[in-house]
């Protein structure tokens, strides 16, 4: 019998795998990983075709090529244009692509779809009240956000190690509302537990050129405190947990953030 003819990759697979490689371990991109399986039947693929995909985008990542990881050398001419496109347009792909990824598993708008069981992606539940549809388009470009920081820093706090999802927080380095195109940017993400969340959105911890952890006074001043210095003081000067992949924090954010935000 022959063979039924290859699936062509499409804008929107691309994409879809592009989304997918974010969010997976560099060493997870086989063909038996269950994950990949999914997402393959759903986009109509066969496991083997999308993990090779994801293989060839590691190569053009240059976080993997600068720790000597090649990935494969079959990238494409539209695989090369379509990465050079993501990275460079992050704010609109990014929910661009999660919407498609979305799609694939469900059209309810009310639910997301949920990468941090490692095991099968979930649907879950999103919190708060009921979302428009202009605010839908803004919580896919933050679920992308999250589940690409999180998954970079292997689902732990890259302070602490704490490995509670519910007490994740995909933290930005430089904020949110004041630098609209860096919003998806993964290399503008740490992922922290919430309370070192909240003391790095208020500038009480940051971190020098070489990523260790600094304390600013104002944290100071509220010692002696035996679980703030359990907390902190336990951290200090201690490099933080480097992430996977695009995620590794972009030297030039956090030295905006050490310069505008920390209150030293």
């Amino acid at each position: 019998m022959a063979k039924a003819p290859p699936v062509k990759w499409t804008r929107e697979h691309l994409l879809i795998a592009l989304n997918l490689y974010c969010k997976l371990p560099f060493g997870s991109f086989d063909t038996d990983n269950p994950v990949v399986q999914e997402v393959a039947a759903k986009m109509g693929r066969n496991s083997n075709s999308l993990a090779m995909k994801l293989c060839n985008l590691a190569s053009l990542d240059p976080v993997q090529r600068a720790r000597g990881i090649k990935g494969l050398d079959g990238a494409s001419k539209l695989d090369k244009q379509m990465w050079a496109e993501f990275q460079g347009n992050l704010p609109v792909l990014g929910a661009e692509s999660e919407q498609l990824l979305h799609n694939l598993f469900t059209k309810d708008e009310a639910k997301e779809v949920d990468f941090l069981n490692r095991a099968k992606p979930r649907l879950i539940e999103p919190k708060g009240p009921t979302e428009t549809q202009a605010t839908v388009k803004v919580r896919r470009g933050q679920q992308f956000f999250r589940q690409a920081v999180l998954n970079a820093y292997d689902v732990r706090c890259c302070i602490s190690g704490i490995n509670v999802p519910d007490l994740l927080i995909a933290s930005h380095i430089k904020p949110w509302g004041k630098f609209p195109e860096e919003r998806l940017n993964p290399r503008n993400g740490l992922c922290l537990s919430a309370l070192h969340d909240a003391a790095f959105d208020e500038g009480l911890i940051t971190l020098d050129d070489n990523l260790g952890i600094l304390l600013s006074k104002q944290l100071r001043i509220h010692f002696p405190q035996p679980s703030l210095e359990q907390n902190f003081v336990a951290y200090e000067g201690k490099s933080i947990r480097l992430p996977e992949k695009l995620a590794e924090p972009d030297g030039e954010f956090i030295r905006y953030h050490r310069e505008n935000i920390f209150q030293n």
